[in-house]
């Protein structure tokens, strides 16, 4: 369960960058602390709350793991902007698995913003505690709190059961994975 939410956390801040896939991007985050919640429609999965310290060069390495992570498994990636939401239409093998996922952002990157996904799966194993049909229904709500605490170091995300990671260790291990590693 531990590695659902990292992988949760890590997909919806990899949305986030999925502007950066298309044409299109998404505006940066204000530098800080960020809270992200996440509740999950359908699925005996409680919120999931963790904290993102960010800062410009961080924002960007997010952006940069994003895009990595679905270059290759994403045939369809479009983002497009209407007024001041932002929409998001992707299609994702991965493995056995087919993933078409729909996300409306809106509200705006210095203060707090909203994800409304949805997601239908296909092929290969059902994810613990997911809805046999394969469908997902998220929301994420992100509110700027503030400075990051002193013992907080840009690209650091705490997660709720006290978890802490940063991205350039993450990006370290994408060097790991084959076809992970964002392009130079």
């Amino acid at each position: 369960m531990r590695n659902l939410f990292i992988g949760l956390t890590l997909s919806a801040a990899a949305l986030l960058a999925a502007g950066s896939a298309a044409a299109l991007e998404v505006p940066p985050r204000k530098p800080g602390l960020w809270e992200m919640t996440m509740v999950f429609e359908g699925r005996n999965v409680p919120p999931h709350v963790s904290h993102h310290c960010v800062d410009a060069e961080t924002d960007k390495l997010m952006s940069s793991f994003g895009n990595a992570a679905t270059r290759d498994m994403c045939p369809k990636m479009d983002t497009q902007k209407v007024g001041d939401t932002y929409v998001v239409d992707s299609v994702c093998k991965m493995g056995p698995s087919t993933n078409t996922t729909h996300a409306v952002i809106t509200g705006d990157f210095n203060s707090g913003y909203s994800v409304k996904l949805t997601s239908a799966t296909t092929g290969g194993p059902n994810l613990p505690g997911a809805r046999p049909d394969g469908k997902t229904e998220m929301t994420m709500e992100a509110r700027f709190t503030g400075a990051c605490k002193p013992d907080q170091k840009p690209g650091d995300i705490i997660m709720s059961n006290g978890i802490k990671m940063n991205i350039r260790d993450i990006q370290k291990v994408q060097t790991l994975v084959p076809g992970t590693a964002p392009k130079q």
